[in-house]
């Protein structure tokens, strides 16, 4: 089994209106040396795969299909080996 750790994040020339509100409000609170903030989002997948590279794939998979807009956001993952019960 595998746990991917998958990363959704904009695409530098995407305009990021959270990521102004979050600055802003982070300057409210006299965090007054943030330049800039983008959000993302972070997911978490438990795979049952005994193999490293099929796993990969089906997460690559599941990236392209469903997780990341491939238009606007950039995907990346981790994969690490997690041990069952």
């Amino acid at each position: 089994m595998y746990l991917a750790k998958v990363y959704i994040t904009l695409k530098p020339t995407v305009n990021d209106p959270q990521g102004l509100t979050i600055k802003g409000a982070l300057h409210t609170l006299n965090f007054k040396s943030v330049q800039e903030v983008r959000a993302g989002k972070y997911i978490e997948i438990k795979i049952e795969e005994k193999d490293l590279e099929k796993a990969r794939s089906a997460v690559q998979d599941m990236c392209k299909k469903l997780l990341a807009n491939p238009v606007i956001e950039n995907s990346r993952f981790e994969l690490e080996q997690i041990k069952t019960g």
